[in-house]
């Protein structure tokens, strides 16, 4: 599974800035990956380990501004084309699970 976290906070004053400064940094820590400037993905094994993202995300979500957050699966995010200009870029790759017994 995918996660994707969409957000448009506001940014007019220093606190709007720091506070959405913060956001990003609590979806870095959690180990999200920029995309676009406002919006973030992470890849999560299991439907378990996503719900488990999901309320982390929600936990820090600001008081103002709008913040979605959508799940796909490894189909459907295999579909994505991204263009950088006219020139299409690889996607981004699954990372590789590691079994522990």
């Amino acid at each position: 599974m995918w996660l994707f976290v969409f957000f448009d906070l506001p940014v007019m004053t220093k606190k709007e800035r720091k506070v959405a400064t913060q956001f990003r940094k609590s979806l870095e820590k959690d180990g999200f990956s920029m995309m676009q400037f406002s919006v973030y993905v992470r890849h999560c094994p299991s439907k378990e380990n996503m719900n488990v993202h999901i309320k982390r995300v929600q936990l820090a979500v600001p008081a103002t501004g709008m913040v979605s957050i959508l799940s796909v699966t490894d189909k459907q995010f295999s579909d994505i084309k991204n263009f950088y200009g006219k020139v299409e870029k690889n996607k981004l790759s699954v990372p590789q699970q590691l079994e522990l017994f």
